[in-house]
Order: C-alpha cells, then sequence, then structure tokens
C-alpha cells in the first residue's frame, strides 16, 4: 500500500458507536484505491485488513502504510491483525499500538481466550478488541472467549469456518455456529455478534444471508464490497412501522397480571433505542 493522501478522500464521519456497529467493511491494507472507497463509504466500521488479504511479502511495506495513515488521528479505523500464533502477529501489535487513529482491533483467527489477552496486553488500556472466530475449535470455545476482559464482541469467520469443517454456506449448516456466537455473547453481556460475509455479488444474497443472521440473533455483518454496507445497515436498522409500534407500547401502562408484557416492553425498548443511535 503506497500513502494514501487523506486530503483527496471525503471523510464519512463513524457515527455509530462499535457495540452497534452493522457493517464492517474489509479492504486489504495494500490497496489504497479500496481503502479510499471504504472510508467514503456508509460502512459503520472499517477493517484494514492485514490479514488474509495480503500476501506474506507485501505485509511489512502494509503495516508501515497503515501505521501512516493512522499516525495523525485524522482517520480513525479498525485493523485486523493476523492471529496471535504468528510472527506477523507481534509485527502488527507493536506497531498499532500507540496510534491515534486505532478504532480498535479485529483479532483474525482466535481458538483460545489467551489470543485476546496477549494482545489486550500489547494494546493501550480498553482498546476494543472484535475477536474473530473462524474454526470449529474457536466455536467450542466462543464462551471463554467472549468472557476474557479484551473481548470487545465477537466475530464469526464464516469462509475459513466452513473450510475447517466441510460445511455448506446454506442457513442450515450455519445455523449452530452464528446461535453458539450469539449465547456466547449474551452469556458474557457483550454486544451480538458479528456474521461473516456474503461473497456472492447479488443483492438478493446478500439480503437472503443477512436476515439468516438477524434470526440467529447477529447484529452486525462483515463485508467485502463497499457498495453492501447500505443494505447491511438498512437491513439491521428498526423499519419505521416497527419504531412506531414500539412507541405506542411503551406510550401505554403496563399491563399487570400479564405475563407476556414484561418482555413485549422490553423488545419495544430495544428496537426504540436501535432507532436513536441509527438516526
Amino acid at each position: 500500500m503506497t500513502s494514501l493522501d487523506i486530503d483527496t478522500v471525503k471523510l464519512r464521519p463513524r457515527t455509530v458507536p462499535f457495540e452497534h456497529a452493522r457493517s464492517w467493511l474489509l479492504v486489504p491494507a495494500d490497496r489504497p484505491e479500496r481503502v479510499r472507497a471504504a472510508l467514503e463509504s456508509d460502512a459503520d466500521a472499517v477493517v484494514i485488513d492485514l490479514e488474509d488479504a495480503v500476501a506474506p511479502e507485501a505485509k511489512s511495506s502494509a503495516r508501515d502504510a497503515v501505521a501512516e495513515l493512522l499516525s495523525s488521528g485524522d482517520v480513525r479505523a479498525w485493523v485486523r491483525v493476523n492471529d496471535a500464533t504468528t510472527v506477523g502477529w507481534a509485527d502488527d501489535v507493536a506497531v498499532l499500538g500507540g496510534l491515534p487513529g486505532l478504532a480498535g482491533v479485529m483479532l483474525a483467527k482466535v481458538e483460545d481466550g489467551d489470543h485476546v489477552d496477549a494482545t489486550s496486553a500489547r494494546l493501550p488500556a480498553r482498546a476494543p478488541i472484535v475477536a474473530l472466530i473462524e474454526s470449529a475449535v474457536g466455536i467450542e470455545a466462543a464462551t471463554s472467549i467472549a468472557r476474557r476482559a479484551g473481548t470487545s464482541r465477537l466475530a464469526f469467520g464464516s469462509g475459513d469456518f466452513r473450510r475447517d469443517t466441510g460445511i455448506a454456506d446454506e442457513a442450515i449448516g450455519l445455523a449452530y455456529p452464528r446461535t453458539r456466537l450469539t449465547v456466547a455473547s449474551r452469556a458474557a453481556r457483550l454486544p451480538g455478534p458479528v456474521d461473516g460475509p456474503t461473497r456472492a455479488f447479488d443483492g438478493e444474497t446478500l439480503l437472503a444471508q443477512t436476515r439468516d443472521a438477524i434470526t440467529a440473533g447477529m447484529t452486525g455483518r462483515l463485508c467485502l464490497r463497499a457498495e453492501q454496507t447500505a443494505e447491511v445497515n438498512a437491513a439491521f436498522t428498526p423499519g419505521a412501522d416497527a419504531v412506531a409500534a414500539a412507541r405506542e407500547i411503551l406510550a401505554g401502562e403496563p399491563v399487570a397480571g400479564d405475563p407476556s408484557d414484561v418482555p413485549r416492553r422490553a423488545a419495544a425498548l430495544k428496537v426504540v433505542t436501535l432507532a436513536d443511535v441509527y438516526n
């Protein structure tokens, strides 16, 4: 990645807190034109990728370019770092740790809570870490990973998970890992997890897979192309009719003796809260 002239970029402010971020746009660290498009996109979170998207021989120069980009604080972005069992990981966190533009770290291929602990120890205090779980081992360790103090949110590396397990890219096959991450997140009092990306180019598949993720309790998605971000954001945002109905429920008096009233009001409050966050 060569230096990116930020003066030529129409930076879009990221106003959605990462806890509620819907679209997480992954962009290769060695592709300045893709980074530029990401910074101008509708993504709630831009994630500059130093891991799978960058060839081994290009990682050093890509890392230096990311450090230059985030050194002033004019640009804020997340960075996906290499997994904690690699030499690349140590180099990544050593360079990124003190950068004012680092919004947080997405840690690749997490299979043990110790991976999060080691990463957190090398970053500034309270720097958020999204643990990307991409294997059967990681899925089965999800509760332990979620409960580590440094874990801020879980994400699903669905492509590598499917390669690891042989599970097809179908809703029924991915239902278990998706809900497993949702339950682990809730048990650890974390925000809902971020689903893996849609690789197909058509909007119909993107919408269908996003609906599958929502059904499983997930609250965000990784995106591979800037044009996916607006559609993902819309899918996770409560519609006007849902918000109006929720406000009506909350405006009414609690119904004494109705066991369904408490969960109904809780669901309505969640809808109104999300609407306020996204609007």
